[in-house]
């Protein structure tokens, strides 16, 4: 569906979310992709008694109340895509109540590129084991040219490889929902994920949505998180 939409005349809103005006537009490709998610997700959460934290609406903090709930970005990345370039994507997750990764899905619709996590079962390329891991000779690359979610995803792609965001003063930094698969794939492959200081990622703040007072660390190998 994503897509479909793509280079078409797309109505394009403002909410009051972050610094920056890539956090800050939202469209309508962004709420169909919601609606099409929540069809699926709804019938689980009922299922299971999980909690729901997606961006596009509000937070109903039942996140708090529940063993487990579903994280969503329903299209990460929405500067790219209403400027047709790469760097957009989907991402859906399942946090525990404190705050860790469960399950993490990016798809990158451009691509048609699916990366998928379980905990303790392994990460998965195109649902295929994917042994990305190659050797540390000292050298590596920052990722800084997408969206958060396919920044991270590009860490591993590109490895060695690292993804920075510091911590600011400014609403900002991404949201839970723009790490919380990530982290998975993170912690699957053996990766490094963290927060600015080393700490693991709390992906289920009381304090904020907004990541901007920890900043995050993504690096494909520890060695170059030791230079950090």
């Amino acid at each position: 569906m994503i897509q479909e939409h793509t280079g078409c005349d797309l109505a394009i809103n403002h909410k009051p979310s972050g610094s920056s005006r890539a956090s800050q537009i939202v469209t309508e490709i962004d709420l169909m992709s919601q609606e099409m998610i929540l069809k699926h997700i709804h019938p689980t959460c009922e299922a299971y008694d999980l909690g729901l934290l997606i961006e596009e609406s509000n937070d109903d903090l039942s996140r708090f109340e529940k063993d487990y709930f579903w994280c969503i970005d329903p299209l990460d990345g929405t500067l790219s895509f209403v400027e047709q370039r790469p760097g957009y994507s989907v991402s859906i997750a399942l946090v525990s109540r404190k705050g860790r990764p469960c399950l993490g899905v990016v798809y990158e619709p451009l691509t048609q590129t699916l990366y998928s996590a379980v905990k303790g079962l392994g990460i998965f390329r195109d649902e295929t084991v994917w042994d990305w891991r190659p050797n540390f000779d000292g050298s590596y690359e920052t990722i800084y040219c997408r969206g958060a979610v396919l920044n991270a995803c590009w860490v591993l792609e590109h490895a060695p490889a690292c993804f920075v965001k510091r911590p600011k003063v400014q609403e900002g930094g991404g949201c839970l929902w723009d790490y919380a698969a990530t982290a998975c794939l993170f912690e699957e492959a053996g990766a490094v994920v963290s927060d600015s200081h080393g700490n693991r990622l709390d992906l289920n703040s009381r304090d904020s949505v907004f990541m901007n007072q920890t900043g995050i660390f993504y690096a494909s190998h520890q060695e170059i998180a030791d230079f950090r």
